[in-house]
């Protein structure tokens, strides 16, 4: 099955959050084997950006947008987390510095896009300030309504210098939220997730469902596309999403590149290190 076929908003495409099924899994695969096949991606995806990083050529950009508790701090840590550091940099986007606020809403995201060689994760995004902006009244519509061609415009702009772009967007219901919450409040080691903000949110779901599918629907194009990924289930969200981060960069036909000094000069003098000891 392609996944990036079935979970890929379609440029121009209209999306009804309400009709995606959150708690879809994988057909055919039982929990046990799916685990079994990411363990095999991730292990495709360490080498792959290894061969990234090597080639030094083009880089890649996954943005991660959900609501609360939807999963964007799991699928970093288990999607990608087998990538070396040395090549990979997560930015988390929370509210705007100080700093931040003097600039054009673009310029921090645009500070931490992924350089030549790495892979960079987005964990919320340049995404937030035609979400939050919009359902809280933050900003004018007639600014925040801009923002979409904007965006767009920035995404062609580092996909014209090499970055390829990944969009997921952790589809989860309102249901599986509140577990979550509650799993927040019973474990001790994830208290300090809890927020204020999980629950005063709550209220404004449909606000952020429309705002959502805005977004997936204005900003899915051929070269920074949307995927809605089911999230309810953890080890089917992971699966899903590792993937097609796989079998994008598989397209991409890397190559190692050839090396800078002569290989017999270099054999030579180490055999002849060889015999001396």
């Amino acid at each position: 099955m392609s996944y990036a076929k079935k979970s890929r908003v379609e440029p121009g495409a209209k999306v009804n959050l309400n009709k995606i099924d959150a708690d879809f899994k994988p057909k055919g695969l039982d929990r046990e084997e799916a685990e079994e096949r990411f363990r095999v991606l991730t292990n495709e995806l360490r080498d792959l950006q290894h061969l990234m990083y090597a080639e030094n050529r083009r880089s890649l950009l996954v943005v991660l947008q959900g609501r609360d508790a939807a999963g964007k701090d799991g699928t970093i840590r288990h999607v990608f987390g087998p990538m070396n550091p040395q090549g990979t940099r997560v930015t988390s986007f929370k509210v705007p510095s100080k700093e931040e606020r003097a600039h054009d809403f673009l310029w921090r995201c645009h500070r931490a896009a992924p350089k030549r060689g790495t892979v960079g994760i987005f964990n919320r995004s340049h995404y937030e300030d035609i979400l939050v902006v919009r359902v809280h009244d933050l900003v004018p519509k007639k600014i925040w309504s801009r923002r979409f061609d904007q965006i767009n415009a920035f995404e062609r702009l580092l996909a014209g210098n090499g970055t390829v772009i990944l969009k997921f967007y952790l589809h989860i219901d309102r249901e599986e939220q509140l577990e979550r919450f509650k799993k927040r409040m019973d474990n001790p080691k994830k208290n300090w997730k809890i927020s204020d903000a999980d629950y005063s949110e709550r209220p404004h779901w449909d606000a952020y469902t429309e705002a959502f599918e805005d977004a997936l629907s204005k900003c899915s194009t051929d070269i920074a596309p949307w995927f809605i990924i089911p999230a309810n289930r953890k080890w089917a969200r992971n699966l899903i999403i590792a993937d097609i981060v796989a079998e994008t960069m598989k397209d991409l036909d890397m190559r190692f590149p050839e090396p800078e000094v002569d290989m017999e000069e270099i054999r030579s003098k180490y055999h002849e290190a060889e015999k001396s000891g």
